[in-house]
């Protein structure tokens, strides 16, 4: 699916969804939440090719696949996420949006912290001790 059926049929969706949303708000909230899963679903192929690519180019450079196997949750973490706020904000739901922002983001820390320690570490070995006089 190309970024021009994506478009074309969101723009479709949106007028849809104005035009329901007056007689029937629960329908049009519906038609845009099976529409949003409906992109990403045509979106998984692409996606799928690209943690392929990541993970193989991870192996030539001899990166340890739990570092990229935890940065690609980040990322994943971080647009079902936003995927999730949108939607609820869609709903007129913005405390609740705010809440599973808040939740990525911790979850999102927690992930990195194993990766920010042994960047820290790493650093800390190239640097030369300074020694007492």
């Amino acid at each position: 699916m190309s970024i021009l059926n994506i478009v074309g049929v969101a723009l479709i969706a949106t007028f849809l969804a104005i035009i329901i949303k007056e007689q029937k708000p629960t329908f049009a909230l519906l038609l845009v939440l099976f529409v949003g899963a409906s992109i990403f679903l045509f979106l998984m192929d692409q996606i799928s090719a690209v943690i392929h690519m990541i993970e193989r180019i991870a192996v030539n450079a001899n990166v340890n696949l739990i570092y990229v196997e935890t940065i690609l949750k980040i990322i994943g973490i971080a647009y079902i996420a936003e995927f999730a706020a949108h939607i609820t904000r869609d709903a007129g739901q913005g405390a609740i949006a705010a809440k599973v922002e808040l939740a990525a983001k911790i979850l999102i820390l927690t992930m990195a912290i194993p990766i920010l320690t042994i960047i820290i570490e790493t650093v800390l070995t190239m640097v030369p001790k300074a020694t007492g006089m």
